[in-house]
C-alpha cells in the first residue's frame, strides 16, 4: 500500500489542472496577459509549456466520478447500426440512379444515331430517284444519251460517296451537343485502346536537346563535332584541350570517348586503349566470377538485400531501367564495388550513380533515343562492355568523393558546412531567410551532395552537368560546391516568398526543374564558375 501511495504521490501535482477540467467557485483563472504568447522555438521549451497534460489536480474525483457513468451498449449497437443502415441504403440509391442515368444516356445516343442512318439513307434514295428521273428524260429528248455501265455504277450512290458533297452546308445535319458528345467519347475510347507506346514524362525524357525542342545541329555544334573528333583521332590525345573543349558540353556522339578518356579510364595514347580495354573489361568480370556468388553469405546479404530494395527505385519513370536486364547489371556493378571498398560499403545514393554512366555508354551502340529501349536485343559482348565500362568508371568517380560514404558521412557533413558559409556571403537575404524559419542547410543540401543533384535535375540535365564535372578539376569534389550555391541563389525569388518552413521545405525538396535543358544548365555552371573564380582561392573570404 505504501507503495501505491508513494506511486500516486508521484503523479499527482496539485498545482497544476487538467486541461479542460471545470474551475471550482473558489478558484480564480489566471490574469490573461495582453500579451502575445512566446512561441516555442525548442523541444524542451515545448515539453515544458506541455507538461501539465497529463496531470491530475484537485478535480481528480470529479474526473473519475464522471468517467464511472457507462454508457448503455445496447442503445450505442443499435444507434450504431441504424447509422450503418441509412448509409448502405442511401450508397444504394445512388448507385442504382447513377446505373439507370448512365443506361438513359446510352439508348438516347444509339437512338439518335438510328435516326440519322435513316435519314442519310432516305435522303441518297431521294437523290437517286431524282437522278434516274434526269437520266429518263434526257433519254427521251432523243438526245441519244447512253449510260455507260461505269456511270450507271457510280449512280448507286453509298452514304460514303462523293454525292452528298454537292449539297449545300445549309441542308446537312446539325449535330446536337449529345451528338458531339458520343463522337468525343467514341474518340476517346479509340485513342486509348492498348499497343500505344508509353509516354515518357518530361523529367524522364534523356533527348540531349535544349527546351526549345530543335534537334537539328546548328553550325555552331557541327563544328564543336568536328573539333572533338580532330582532337580524338589523333595518336596521343591532349586531355588538357580536350577538358577545355568539354567544358561547355560535349557532343552525344563523341560522348562515351570523351567521358573514358577524361575520367582516366582510358590512356591518352591511341595504342593501347583497345589493350587496356580488354584487361579492365575481363578484370571486372573476374569480380564477378570471385565475388557475386557470395551475396547471400550471412556477412554480405544485408549489403545486397539494400541494393536489391534500392535499383527498381532508380528512375522509376524510365522504362529502361525497370529491365529486368538492367536491374540485375546494377546490381552486380554496386555490390561488387561495395565489397571491394569495405570502409564505406554499399550507402543508398551510390545506386543513381551508375545511371549517367550506363546511359552514356548504351548510346554507343544506338542511334535512337534511350528512354524505351530494349537492352535484350543488343549483343551480349555490347551489354558486357556497358556493364565494366560502368563499374570502372564509378568507380573513379566515387575514388575522389569516398568520404561522402564512409562512416558518419564526413565529407558531406564538410561540404554542406561549406555551402552555407557560401551562401551567407554571396545571397546574405536569402541566408537569413531561412535562418529565421528554422531551415537548417543539412535537411535540403544533404541530398544535394549525396546524389550529386540528381535528385533535382532531370538525367538529360545530370549528363550535360558531368560533362562539366568531368573536364573541371576536382569537378565533383570541389566545383559542386558552387554549382549547389549556385542552384539554390537560383530560386531567391521563390524562396523569399515562403513564408514558413514547411513551405520551404517542400519547395527545397522539389524544385520545379522538369523543364530544364542544356540553356538552363549552361547558365547554372556560368554562375557556379563565377562563385568559383571569386572564392576557391581565398577561402577567408566567405568565412565570418
Amino acid at each position: 500500500m505504501s507503495s501505491d501511495g508513494n506511486k500516486k504521490q508521484f503523479w499527482k501535482r496539485n498545482a497544476a489542472k487538467v486541461p479542460g477540467s471545470l474551475i471550482k467557485a473558489g478558484n480564480k483563472p489566471p490574469p490573461v496577459t495582453p500579451n502575445k504568447p512566446k512561441k516555442a522555438t525548442t523541444f524542451q521549451e515545448f515539453e515544458s509549456i506541455t507538461s501539465d497534460a497529463w496531470d491530475v489536480g484537485d478535480d481528480d474525483d470529479e474526473l473519475l466520478a464522471m468517467a464511472a457513468q457507462n454508457l448503455n451498449i445496447e442503445v450505442v449497437m443499435e444507434t450504431a447500426n441504424k447509422v450503418i443502415e441509412n448509409h448502405s441504403k442511401q450508397q444504394e440509391r445512388q448507385r442504382l440512379d447513377d446505373t439507370s442515368e448512365l443506361e438513359q444516356r446510352e439508348e438516347d445516343t444509339q437512338e439518335e444515331v438510328a435516326e440519322e442512318e435513316e435519314e442519310e439513307v432516305e435522303d441518297d434514295e431521294v437523290e437517286d430517284e431524282d437522278e434516274e428521273e434526269e437520266e429518263d428524260e434526257e433519254n427521251r429528248s432523243g438526245e441519244g444519251y447512253v449510260t455507260s455501265p461505269e456511270m450507271s455504277f457510280a449512280s448507286q450512290s453509298s452514304p460514303y460517296t462523293d454525292s452528298r458533297l454537292v449539297k449545300s452546308h445549309s441542308e446537312a445535319p446539325i449535330g446536337s451537343p449529345k451528338d458531339a458528345a458520343g463522337e468525343h467519347a467514341a474518340l476517346h475510347r479509340q485513342r486509348s485502346l492498348p499497343h500505344r507506346p508509353p509516354v515518357i514524362p518530361l523529367v524522364a525524357r534523356m533527348a540531349d536537346q535544349n527546351t526549345s525542342g530543335t534537334p537539328a545541329m546548328t553550325e555552331r555544334e557541327a563544328s564543336r563535332l568536328d573539333k572533338f573528333k580532330q582532337l580524338l583521332a589523333g595518336p596521343n590525345t591532349d586531355l588538357e584541350e580536350l577538358r577545355k573543349l568539354s567544358w561547355s558540353g560535349i557532343p552525344r556522339q563523341v560522348r562515351p570517348i570523351t567521358w573514358k578518356l577524361l575520367s582516366g579510364y582510358l590512356p591518352a595514347n591511341a595504342e593501347r586503349r583497345e589493350s587496356v580495354l580488354q584487361r579492365k573489361r575481363q578484370e571486372y568480370f573476374g569480380f564477378i566470377q570471385q565475388y557475386y556468388d557470395s551475396r547471400n553469405d550471412e556477412h554480405h546479404q544485408d549489403t545486397y538485400r539494400q541494393i536489391h530494395i534500392d535499383i527498381p527505385r532508380t528512375n522509376p519513370l524510365i522504362p529502361l531501367f525497370q529491365q529486368a536486364s538492367v536491374q540485375e547489371i546494377f546490381e552486380r556493378i554496386l555490390f561488387i564495388w561495395a565489397i571491394r571498398h569495405p570502409a564505406s560499403g554499399y550507402v543508398q545514393g551510390i545506386n543513381d550513380l551508375v545511371t549517367p554512366f550506363f546511359v552514356v555508354y548504351v548510346f554507343e551502340y544506338i542511334e535512337e533515343e534511350v528512354e524505351n529501349f530494349d537492352v535484350s536485343s543488343l549483343q551480349e559482348e555490347a551489354l558486357r562492355n556497358i556493364e565494366a565500362d560502368s563499374f570502372w568508371c564509378m568507380s573513379k568517380l566515387l575514388d575522389g568523393i569516398q568520404d561522402n560514404y564512409t562512416f558518419a558521412q564526413p565529407g558531406i557533413q564538410r561540404k554542406v558546412k561549406a555551402l552555407e558559409e557560401l551562401v551567407s556571403r554571396i545571397d546574405e537575404t536569402v541566408h537569413r531567410h531561412m535562418q529565421q524559419y528554422e531551415v537548417e542547410y543539412l535537411q535540403f543540401a544533404f541530398r544535394w551532395m549525396n546524389n550529386l543533384l540528381m535528385r533535382e535535375l532531370p538525367l538529360r540535365c545530370t549528363i550535360r552537368l558531368w560533362d562539366t564535372y568531368q573536364a573541371e578539376p576536382e569537378g565533383f569534389s570541389h566545383f559542386h560546391l558552387y554549382v549547389c550555391a549556385a542552384f539554390l541563389v537560383r530560386w531567391r525569388k521563390e524562396i523569399l516568398e515562403e513564408k514558413d518552413f514547411q513551405g520551404l521545405m517542400i519547395l527545397l525538396q522539389n524544385l520545379p526543374t522538369m523543364h530544364w535543358g542544356n540553356e538552363e544548365v549552361s547558365v547554372l555552371l556560368a554562375e557556379a564558375y563565377r562563385l568559383k573564380f571569386a572564392f576557391a582561392d581565398a577561402p577567408n573570404h566567405y568565412k565570418r
